[in-house]
């Protein structure tokens, strides 16, 4: 995953429905950021997956904000800068980070799913996550990485 390389939490709820929510915003920030570098590095022909999912992500992200906003939670900012877990210097790199960025999305909506207890949130948590799941195995077909799939995502089992 993308880190702030300033990452205050004095925000950051203590309720755990909220926390997941916020966490889930600190998630999308860094990811919205990452999909620029794998941008950057993709091929022609990967560039259709890296548009469609960061228009996904500035959805989320924007869904998000609605959410805390009704818990009437102050939304944590973009960071001013992000360290990439990895050097991206060419388009399998690229795949790579998105991989990670995917599975940690469907990791913080997965914990949104477990947390809350509104309806309309758990619902979009859910398409979020197997949101993040389909992209995950379109990136690992790219990839050529087997199973493309797995049973639980977001989860260690």
């Amino acid at each position: 995953m993308t880190t702030e390389q300033n990452s205050p939490d004095a925000d950051r709820p203590t309720d755990p429905a909220a926390a997941a929510l916020y966490d889930a915003l600190v998630t999308e920030h860094a990811t919205i950021y990452g999909y620029g570098i794998v941008s950057a590095h993709s091929t022609p022909e990967d560039n259709y997956l890296v548009a469609q999912a960061m228009a996904s992500h500035r959805e989320q992200r924007e869904a998000l904000l609605r959410m805390l906003d009704r818990r009437s939670v102050t939304a944590p900012l973009t960071a001013p800068g992000y360290e990439l877990p990895m050097k991206v210097d060419d388009p399998d790199d690229a795949a790579n980070l998105a991989l990670l960025m995917e599975n940690d999305a469907a990791v913080a909506w997965r914990a949104v799913v477990e947390q809350t207890e509104d309806s309309e949130e758990r619902a979009y948590a859910v398409a979020a996550l197997t949101q993040s799941a389909v992209t995950a195995a379109q990136w690992k077909q790219i990839l050529k990485v087997w199973p493309v799939t797995v049973p639980f995502p977001g989860g260690s089992e």
